[in-house]
């Protein structure tokens, strides 16, 4: 009797069912591309180690030489995950401007970096050093008055051992590296002998940042009273009462311009929509060009009026009134489209049944419009209140946050929201350049958005929606 082996099972070109499928295919997908950037990085630092000359952008070479090396390789072992290779370029636009901001974000908020602790070389305190025969001994020529010399290489351990120096050559355009072995007076050993190649002549240290746990977050807290607390309330108010007042405006200017009676109601719809179209940037620059106090139009048109001119941008009221009404002109004209739009599913013979009844225009709006819009307006509502949480653009385009305000924070001042807060925490000079506190004011921002979104999505039934 002939034994003949049996065929070997083809694997499925089909994928895993359901919930168990999706979620397989972006594990794979999600360890394909890690792995991909994890050998990018570490071939580039290879790299960097044996050619230090060698550009950055040397990673992303060889990320995406490894992930078009990985492709096959898992295609061979899923075949139905071929398919899902369509979804590769967008996975990789959403890890490096989404999940990469995110993970930097969050890893930043528990450290100290900023501007001061960057990780990169001082060059503000570069002084100059020589070297010794055997090319291990550094001798600095002074030290900063009041300094020992690991406090003034910021050692991080004990006489600096392991420690870095940052050593530059007469041209001083590509620094040097190098591990500290010990300190002693204005000597520093080095754990290697400098390659003859390269002659140094200065020494610095590197400004680096550590984990710090919640320090910044208790410093938020801390000074909660002149930042936080004022800024957070500023906030809310803001994007409530914008979410207020361009609703009322937008359903009032959408109930009038539904009306089939109203002649040339065409031509309204189209002036009344201009602000919407017009982009932001331009509406918010020309409005704080009308608003300036001196010369603005509208100070000057109030002036023939005999009324005072108003400080719209000067004084922390006006300026938020002023903010207030800048962003009425730019948001009034969705909510205005978005009540034709509603308005358009309501049955014409609701109101013909009201008029026989003998209801009034006000009646039929109180007990048939406003109620058949209110599903339709509850998650326009909560998703304006989200984005004007965060609409950084009108407070940096208008006020810059300003005027200042006694008693706040150089950073926190009339008008600025928490990311408008967060932003000149990391950007501006009166913040010094502190990413660490900005990136926990971030997270601060995230969970308040996260909790809004989640509201969001319930009031609009996604919940329920996905359970049936």
């Amino acid at each position: 009797m002939t034994l003949t082996a049996a065929p070997s099972r083809p694997r499925s070109a089909a994928p895993p069912d359901g919930v168990r499928g999706f979620l397989l295919a972006i594990l794979i997908l999600a360890v394909l591309l890690g792995g991909a950037v994890l050998i990018g990085w570490l071939l580039s630092g290879l790299t960097a180690r044996f050619f230090p000359e060698a550009p950055p952008y040397l990673i992303l070479v060889f990320t995406v030489g490894a992930l078009l090396l990985g492709m096959p390789v898992v295609a061979r072992l899923f075949p139905w995950m071929v398919s899902w290779y369509y979804l590769v370029p967008s996975l990789v636009f959403l890890a490096a401007f989404t999940v990469l901001p995110i993970v930097l974000t969050v890893n930043y908020a528990f450290t100290n970096y900023s501007g001061q602790n960057s990780g990169n070389p001082d060059t503000g305190v570069r002084t100059e050093a020589a070297l010794s025969p055997d090319r291990r001994t550094l001798t600095l020529a002074e030290i900063p008055e009041g300094d020992s010399l690991a406090e003034f290489l910021r050692c991080a351990n004990p006489n600096c051992v392991g420690d870095t120096a940052v050593l530059y050559d007469e041209d001083a355009s590509t620094p040097v590296r190098a591990q500290i072995a010990s300190v002693e007076g204005r000597s520093v050993t080095l754990t290697a002998p400098v390659a003859e190649t390269f002659q140094p002549v200065s020494v610095t240290r590197l400004n680096r940042y550590e984990f710090v746990g919640l320090a910044n977050f208790r410093e938020i807290f801390a000074r909660a009273s002149s930042a936080l607390w004022p800024v957070f309330v500023w906030t809310v108010v803001f994007a409530f009462s914008t979410v207020v007042i361009n609703a009322i405006a937008g359903l009032i200017l959408g109930i009038l311009l539904y009306n089939k009676r109203l002649k040339g109601r065409n031509i309204y719809r189209t002036l009344l929509f201009l602000p919407w179209a017009i982009p932001a940037v331009i509406s918010v620059q020309m409005w704080k060009a009308l608003l300036n106090q001196q010369f603005g139009i509208v100070n000057k048109s109030l002036g023939l009026l005999g009324i005072a001119a108003i400080p719209w941008l000067g004084d922390p009221l006006w300026a938020k009134i002023s903010v207030l009404l800048v962003n009425l002109w730019l948001g009034f004209p969705y909510m205005m489209t978005a009540t034709i739009s509603a308005l358009a599913t309501i049955n014409d013979d609701l109101y013909e049944a009201a008029s026989i009844d003998g209801a009034s225009r006000w009646q039929q709006i109180q007990n048939i419009t406003l109620p058949l819009l209110r599903n339709s307006f509850t998650p326009i509502l909560l998703s304006g209140f989200a984005f004007n949480f965060n609409n950084f653009g009108i407070i940096y385009l208008l006020t810059q946050g300003g005027p200042t305000q006694e008693g706040r924070d150089a950073t926190a001042q009339s008008t600025d929201i928490l990311l408008s807060w967060g932003y000149n925490t990391a950007f501006a000079a009166s913040g010094g350049q502190n990413y660490a506190l900005a990136s926990a004011i971030a997270l601060i921002v995230f969970f308040l958005t996260l909790a809004i979104s989640l509201v969001n999505f319930k009031a609009a039934g996604v919940f329920e929606e996905a359970r049936r």
